[in-house]
């Protein structure tokens, strides 16, 4: 049996969780950066007015920049797996990594979540 297995599993856990939310945003990022063609399509199907072309920058690099603040919060995952698996076999008491990647992580996406939003009402108004 190997010591300490429930911390190494829970530590494992975690750090599949963090690579499941970094896959999610990461598509979630392909998914905004291929709206604007969904978006251009539609309107030509359509007949409506074509999307406006700043609309396009914005839903490019909103996407892009979810899709590397995913492949980020990979490295900071498997960098903070690797910490907790040497201080869970450490002799001596370690202190925890801390919050304040997490809550970095957490005010990217809040910032990015907001990004869209503008970008989203930009587009239904701009529509009309």
């Amino acid at each position: 049996m190997i010591e300490r297995y429930s911390d190494h599993a829970a530590n494992e856990r975690t750090f599949l969780a963090w690579v499941r939310t970094a896959i999610a945003i990461m598509a979630f990022g392909f998914l905004v950066q291929k709206f604007d063609l969904f978006l251009r399509i539609a309107a030509q199907s359509l007949g409506a007015r074509s999307v406006p072309t700043g609309s396009e920058v914005v839903g490019t690099i909103a996407g892009l920049l979810l899709i590397v603040l995913g492949g980020v919060m990979m490295a900071f995952a498997a960098i903070r797996f690797r910490k907790t698996s040497f201080a869970i076999d450490a002799e001596e008491v370690r202190s925890g990594p801390g919050a304040g990647l997490d809550i970095t992580l957490v005010a990217m996406l809040l910032l990015l979540g907001a990004i869209l939003f503008a970008y989203l009402i930009y587009t239904v108004v701009n529509r009309f």
